[in-house]
């Protein structure tokens, strides 16, 4: 938390995130140019914050590209949260819009998270239909995990699981899965209080899809989650941006711990 803070006090890294905030996936180049600072000074201040974990980068061909990572500023809000007894589901909708939020004009959601854990135990918990369904508000996702094969649900115990077209992208254990997102089912329009025609349209939206990329950080692992090929503008990505933060959440409280969070996932709503 220190070293979120000392990279949090200075302006010129408060810009740094406020252009990641504004517009996610930027190269240093881009970055330079947009807060008209020397390549030098923003590759230093980039480096404050990739330290602090409040920015995270992928690679794309040779282009590094820059996101913001909201997950140290969630453990913080965490840690007042349990003090003051403050209602969970607030605090994690005043972190999306102060901090998650991205442009929604945006096709992708990155987020990065570390947690205390093993590859091999994070592989079972993201493919594991009895590990998912503690913290997936009660879901259950069932596949042999296998290239083409279909990912499952199951609401509830006892029932059947439903093949929503769900379909296994990649999968190579402990290091990375992905997998296609579906659309929005009957549950959802029910739950939003959507109109026949209002479903309709939104069922439109084309097919995203998920990607867990697991790697090792010293004892711990670093889970890096991205929701891409989403509509521009559309409910989808309001939807996965808003449930993965507390979902994640809750995946490493179940590993770190053993415990659930209470009450139910907000991320279930984006299912």
């Amino acid at each position: 938390m220190d070293e979120v803070f000392k990279a949090l006090a200075d302006p010129g890294r408060r810009r740094l995130l406020d252009s990641l905030n504004a517009r996610n996936g930027q190269s240093l180049r881009e970055l330079c140019a947009e807060l008209d600072m020397a390549r030098q000074s923003v590759s230093k201040h980039l480096a404050v914050l990739e330290a602090a974990e409040l920015v995270t980068t992928r690679w794309r061909g040779r282009e590094k590209l820059h996101y913001l990572n909201a997950a140290p500023i969630n453990a913080i809000t965490e840690r007042w949260i349990d003090r003051y007894n403050r209602e969970r589901i607030r605090a994690l909708a005043d972190l999306k819009r102060a901090l998650e939020q991205e442009p929604m004009d945006s096709t992708e959601f990155v987020y990065t998270t570390y947690i205390d854990t093993t590859p091999e135990r994070l592989w079972q918990a993201l493919t594991d239909p009895a590990f998912t369904r503690q913290y997936w508000g009660g879901v259950a996702l069932e596949s042999d995990w296998e290239v083409g094969s279909p990912v499952r649900l199951q609401n509830a115990p006892g029932e059947e699981f439903k093949d929503l077209g769900q379909v296994v992208l990649e999968a190579a254990p402990y290091r990375r899965l992905s997998y296609s997102w579906h659309h929005f089912q009957p549950e959802h329009a029910e739950h939003f209080g959507w109109t026949e025609e209002e479903f309709a349209e939104r069922r439109k939206e084309r097919r995203s899809k998920v990607t867990f990329e697991i790697e090792p950080h010293g004892s711990a692992v670093r889970l890096t989650v991205t929701h891409d090929d989403l509509e521009p503008g559309g409910w989808m990505r309001e939807a996965v941006s808003g449930g993965w933060p507390e979902l994640l959440a809750g995946l490493k409280t179940l590993l770190e711990t053993g415990r659930t969070l209470p009450g139910p996932q907000a991320a279930a709503q984006s299912r």
